[in-house]
């Protein structure tokens, strides 16, 4: 099954340059959305809603039939947003799903009080029929964010990473070594931040 879903997600991949968002033509059309069910609640089975603002490329505000509900992704970590990239990362995520429906499967929160979950967009295949893909495949294969598992050595995503490096999609524009992970990022100084602007024309501070 990991095989099956890399091997869409390349597809998918191949039709995109570096920061370039999901043509229309390969996202599927509106979903005939399942009528909520009571096993359709926090840890008890998928949810269906929508996102009404992204706060940066992994947290997100999303409708579900219960009220709004602040998300976090499970297994992406993106920039935060006054870092470099941040803010394409965002601008990324909601042209994605802008008005689209969202499978959400909730489960656990963080030590921020967000709900952890997976989220999948629909797409159309190549045989017309629809299949969900995860929100974070989609960010760590097209370069907007890390593979994220933090009790895992080699998080389940790092191959979709790797193949975004040797791309040198989104934030990996200017090589490996260049991006700083969120976690080290909040601990800079004002200063630090600064100096983190230097030295790649790809970057756009927002």
């Amino acid at each position: 099954m990991k095989h099956i879903l890399l091997a869409a997600l390349c597809v998918l991949t191949a039709q995109l340059a570096a920061g370039q968002v999901v043509r229309a033509s390969s996202l599927a059309k509106p979903l005939q959305v399942p009528k909520p069910q009571a096993a359709a609640r926090r840890g008890m089975g998928p949810e269906y809603g929508s996102v009404r603002r992204v706060l940066d490329g992994d947290t997100y505000e999303v409708r579900l039939p219960a009220g709004l509900v602040r998300v976090r992704l499970r297994e992406a970590d993106a920039p935060e947003l006054s870092q470099p990239f941040g803010q394409q990362a965002a601008d990324s995520v909601m042209k994605l799903l802008r008005g689209r429906i969202l499978q959400v499967d909730r489960g656990g929160v963080d030590r921020y009080g967000r709900t952890l979950a997976g989220l999948r967009v629909a797409v159309q295949a190549s045989s017309g029929a629809n299949r969900w893909l995860s929100v974070d495949s989609l960010l760590v294969v097209r370069g907007w964010a890390w593979a994220y598992e933090p009790d895992q050595t080699v998080p389940a995503l790092a191959e979709l990473q790797q193949q975004a490096q040797r791309s040198l999609r989104g934030l990996w524009r200017c090589g490996v070594a260049t991006p700083i992970r969120p976690g080290l990022w909040r601990a800079y100084n004002k200063q630090e931040k600064a100096r983190a602007w230097v030295g790649c024309p790809g970057r756009r501070r927002e």
